[in-house]
Formats: C-alpha cells, sequence, structure tokens
C-alpha cells in the first residue's frame, strides 16, 4: 500500500470495511500500519519523553560525560555470543552485498566495539538511542520490540568501586529527580553468583543456565525457580536446596559480613573477592548518602553474558494501594561492570575495565504517562511564548513584519495563516494552546507607534511603544 497520510489511510480502512461487510468476508475493525512492538508517539507523549530524556541526560552530564553514538546495525558477527541466551531476540538484517548485519540489541556491545575499534582506553560516555529485540511485546508494561535506552559508561583502569559507585549515585539521583516514588537498587557481583554455584554443587557448564532460573526470582516464586532448575536443567534436588538457602538471603553490610564468615562461600577465592569490594563499595555508597537505598541481594542475576563483578538493578517500591492501580513495569534501570567484553574485539585481546548503567525510558515513561492520564492534567505540546494577533482586516504584512522581529530576538512566536482572522478566534486559539502572551495590531496601533501586548489568563492588555515590545516580553517571560 502507498505510504498515505493517516487522514487517507483511515479513509482507506473505512473504504475497506464497507467493501467487504455485504459480500460476507470477514470485516476489518481496525488496521495495523507498523509492526507489533513498535509505536508511534503523540506529541503529547513527546513532551513526557523529552521531560524524561532531558532530566537523565542532565545528570549524565553533571557527572562529566562525553555524548557518543553509534550506527543503529553492527555486523553480525560483532553482537553474537555476546548476550547468553537472549541471542535468539536479536534482530538480523537481509544480506545486502555480502556483509550480514543485525540491529543493535543494546547500547553497550556498540561502545565495547567502538573502544577497541578507536583504541581507546579510558571514557566517560554517555548514549541515547533506539534498540531493537525480537520478543514478545508487553506494551502495558513499557516493554516493547523497539525502544529507547539511555546508557552512562565509565571506561577505564581505576582504583576499586570509586566508578561503581559513581553510577549507583547516578541512579538514585534519576530516580529521585524523576519523582517515581520509593526505589530500591539490588546489588550483587558475578563471582559471589558463580562462587556460590561452585560450591552449591552446579557443574560449570550449567552456570549461565542456572543464573537464567536464578534472574527469573523477582517474576515467579522460589519453588517455580527450583522446579525449573530440576526438571528442565537436570540440577539435582539436593543441590537447587543449597542454592535456595542464598539466593533468598537480602541486606546491606551485615549480610556482606555473614556470607564472608559463611564455612562454604569464604573458601571460594572468586566469591570472597566479590564480598570485598561489595563492602568496600557500601563504605563508599555511605559517604555518598544514598547506602539506605541499596540491597545487597544473592537472587540478583542479570542474564547477559558480559557482566563480570559488581551487577545493580533498580526497582519500584509500591504500597498495596500504589499496586492496585499502577503498572508492574518490573525494573526501571540496571547496570554492571563488564571488563572483558572490549578484549573480546580487540585483535591482540587487550581489556579495558568498563562499569556502566542504563535507564528503562519506556517503563518510566508507562509510569509518568499513566500518571498523568489518571490525574486529568493537560499537557501543553508548544512552547509558543507570545501571539501575533490583529483586529482587523488587511493587516497580514504588519503581522508578517511583527513576528518576524520577535522571531530575530528568538522569541518563540505563532500567528494565523489566515489574511483576516476574526480576533475572537485568535484569541480562543492561544486559550486552548496554552500560549501566554499576545501582540495586537491594528491601525490605531500602526499611527501611535504602539502595540498592544495581552496576558493570556488575566485579559489585561498594555500598550508598549513598538522599539521597546521585545525588551518588554522578554522581561516578562523571564519573571513567569
Amino acid at each position: 500500500m502507498p505510504s498515505f497520510g493517516l487522514r487517507h489511510r483511515r479513509a482507506w480502512a473505512s473504504l475497506f470495511s464497507q467493501l467487504l461487510r455485504p459480500s460476507g468476508l470477514v470485516c476489518i475493525r481496525e488496521v495495523h500500519f507498523h509492526s507489533q512492538g513498535t509505536r508511534d508517539l503523540s506529541p503529547q507523549q513527546m513532551v513526557i519523553r523529552e521531560k524524561i530524556l532531558d532530566m537523565v541526560v542532565g545528570c549524565f552530564k553533571r557527572h562529566g560525560a562525553k555524548r557518543l553514538d553509534t550506527p543503529a546495525f553492527e555486523l553480525k558477527e560483532m553482537l553474537t555470543e555476546k548476550y547468553g541466551e537472549d541471542s535468539g531476540l536479536i534482530y538480523d538484517l537481509k544480506d545486502q552485498g555480502g556483509e550480514l548485519l543485525s540491529l543493535r540489541y543494546d547500547l553497550t556491545v556498540p561502545f565495547a566495539r567502538y573502544l577497541a575499534m578507536n583504541k581507546v582506553k579510558r571514557m566517560k560516555r554517555y548514549h541515547v538511542g533506539k534498540v531493537w529485540r525480537r520478543e514478545s511485546p508487553t506494551i502495558v508494561q513499557g516493554r516493547y520490540r523497539e525502544f529507547c535506552q539511555c546508557d552512562f559508561d565509565i571506561a577505564g583502569q581505576f582504583d576499586p568501586m570509586i566508578p561503581d559507585a559513581e553510577c549507583l549515585k547516578i541512579m538514585c539521583e534519576i530516580l529521585s529527580g524523576l519523582q517515581l516514588g520509593d526505589f530500591l537498587i539490588k546489588v550483587n557481583d558475578r563471582r559471589i553468583l558463580d562462587g556460590m554455584l561452585a560450591v552449591c554443587g552446579v557443574p560449570e557448564s550449567k552456570f549461565h543456565a542456572i543464573c537464567s532460573s536464578i534472574d527469573k526470582l523477582d517474576k515467579i516464586s522460589w519453588n517455580d525457580v527450583r522446579h525449573e532448575m530440576v526438571a528442565r536443567k537436570g540440577l539435582a534436588p539436593e543441590v537447587a536446596d543449597r542454592i535456595g538457602d542464598y539466593v533468598q538471603c537480602h541486606g546491606g553490610v551485615s549480610l556482606i559480613e555473614e556470607m564472608l564468615q559463611d564455612s562454604r562461600l569464604s573458601q571460594n577465592k572468586q566469591a570472597l573477592e566479590g564480598l570485598g569490594d561489595l563492602k568496600l563499595l557500601f563504605e563508599y555508597l555511605t559517604l555518598f548518602g544514598i547506602a539506605e537505598k541499596i540491597s545487597f541481594d544473592l537472587s540478583l542475576a542479570r542474564g547477559l553474558d558480559y557482566y563480570t563483578g559488581v551487577i545493580y538493578e533498580a526497582v519500584l517500591l509500591q504500597t498495596p494501594a500504589q499496586a492496585e492501580e499502577s503498572l508492574n513495569v518490573g525494573s526501571v534501570a540496571a547496570g554492571g561492570r563488564y571488563d572483558g567484553l572490549v578484549g573480546m574485539f580487540d585483535p591482540k585481546g587487550h581489556k579495558v575495565p568498563c562499569v556502566g548503567l542504563s535507564i528503562g525510558v519506556e517503563r518510566i515513561f508507562a509510569i509518568l504517562e499513566q500518571r498523568i492520564k489518571t490525574s486529568g492534567q493537560k499537557i501543553r505540546t508548544t512552547e509558543t511564548q507570545v501571539f501575533v494577533a490583529t483586529p482587523q482586516k488587511n493587516f497580514l504584512h504588519e503581522r508578517l513584519k511583527l513576528i518576524s522581529e520577535l522571531w530575530d530576538a528568538g522569541i518563540k512566536a505563532e500567528l494565523l495563516y489566515k489574511n483576516n482572522p476574526k480576533l475572537l478566534t485568535q484569541l480562543h486559539y492561544c486559550e486552548h494552546m496554552g500560549i501566554p502572551l499576545v501582540v495586537i495590531i491594528g491601525e490605531q496601533e500602526l499611527k501611535e507607534g504602539v502595540i498592544k501586548l495581552r496576558s493570556v489568563a488575566s485579559r489585561e492588555e498594555v500598550a508598549i511603544k513598538r522599539e521597546n515590545l521585545v525588551a518588554e516580553i522578554q522581561k516578562r517571560l523571564s519573571e513567569s
């Protein structure tokens, strides 16, 4: 079908339904013009999204990050074997002249490829861009096949846990700034996880598969996870029970101390290193004033294969009343340390340690959008500050000269695209669009060398000398 505008598409849909109904064929109820799991965003939705992105990017910049962008697609070989079981969700593109390409699955792997290709050893970067995943979309939870990610990463060799602590601080600043309600950031370490699996008796060949099951504990019960481990992944029941003793633990520094004394876990070198680093991390988190927002949670597994150290995930905490009326979106931010990923792209295997975080824009958007709908809040879709109006006919030339002066002065201004609009129509437009000021020019004003300046809210009007108009408007806008 040709690429028609929305009005034409609706007309075609209506025509099809009328044509098909009499013949007894299936009636077209709804026509989808884009892929399942993608969407159009209305001007109202874009206002909400831009506010979220402004807050997130503002925080990234405050922490000294540079912006980076990478292509929407990568060589397929660059993405394969980086995501474990999730590799099946990568979108492959049709071969176009010999290169096998795939749409990027996240922003982390392209960043690691960029560091290796450009031999960059140290960088603090942020990236806002779309990624694509072939998963079953659950629109009400803000899960899509095409979605936006906001990433912040610190690459380079630094003293332990300082960059990691800053990433958690950034997460806290963003989630607090967006006023989403109370939240908790779960923290674990892949070395502790691997050490725990080893001392519980899990064969190393099954580490990834069992981690993938543990990662479902925020969605399903321990009994269901245990059943999956034993029945589907062939784990001995007693081994699963030992894992259960650990993964149901969560707490703060006292739990880290307890695990350091644990007879089984303390025998594993990897686990001891991870616990030592987590203890240091909590020391820094306390200095940042955010330790009470962080929970050491042994059930946190983060399914992606590239994590090597600290991992974290932020979830919103809800009261029972809030839970009934709000969305269950899962985690709203996540990240961790991936010290081996850059080396996978470097011909000589040179490693660049990295740690980072990703903000779940779509899920946060779903929450804020629902909140605005519930409150009935009206959203302004333009930033127009001044409207240029006239009460008389044949004043288009004067309006055009006047609006040009305003635009040249950097003032956001509009007028109606009609030769002779009615004044009431112009004023109603301002009220409907939430435009705060109107400048009115007519025969009398032109003769006296003044312009009427009207406040839309109070309906008060004052005459301003034309040469003083821009300064007066700027003064009023700065005061509002």
